[in-house]
């Protein structure tokens, strides 16, 4: 989202296609023409139609380079995630995280609840930190993760 807002408010013209990596994001750009229903650059890699011509993948500075790499697409980092840690962790008895940047700062703050995460990737950075992953989103938006929170919950 963060990414599709600043891209739009820097643009000079129109591209010739869009794609989003998931709902939010194609809903902050406007109209476009691709979400994968994998909200992942896994997913959008499977569904983008090939040859893909010349792609621009605008996101985070520090952001995952599989699309990058796989299609020879230029980069452009349009903003910064900032890791922040807070003196204690949160209490609770389940956290939601919705990035891996979250996973990576929860687990440096020293949280120790269960996790439920918004997808494959954030899973997989929860993990890495020591995180204990009790459920993963199977879509990568507000619905899928209220159903990954309930299904935890039980």
């Amino acid at each position: 989202m963060n990414g599709a807002r600043e891209l739009r408010r820097r643009l000079r013209g129109e591209p010739a296609r869009v794609a989003a990596i998931g709902a939010a994001t194609a809903e902050a750009w406007g109209q476009v023409d691709l979400v994968p229903v994998v909200a992942t650059q896994e997913g959008l890699l499977a569904e983008l139609p090939r040859p893909a011509g010349r792609v621009l993948f605008a996101g985070a500075e520090g952001a995952r380079r599989l699309l990058v790499d796989e299609l020879g697409a230029d980069f452009v980092a349009l903003y910064r995630t900032l890791e922040l840690e807070p003196e204690e962790p949160p209490d609770g008895d389940l956290v939601v995280l919705a990035s891996p940047s979250a996973a990576r700062a929860y687990a440096r703050a020293g949280g120790g609840a269960a996790a439920v995460a918004i997808g494959p990737e954030t899973a997989r950075a929860a993990r890495a930190a020591g995180l204990v992953v009790a459920a993963e989103a199977e879509t990568q938006d507000g619905e899928g993760l209220a159903a990954a929170v309930a299904a935890a919950a039980r």
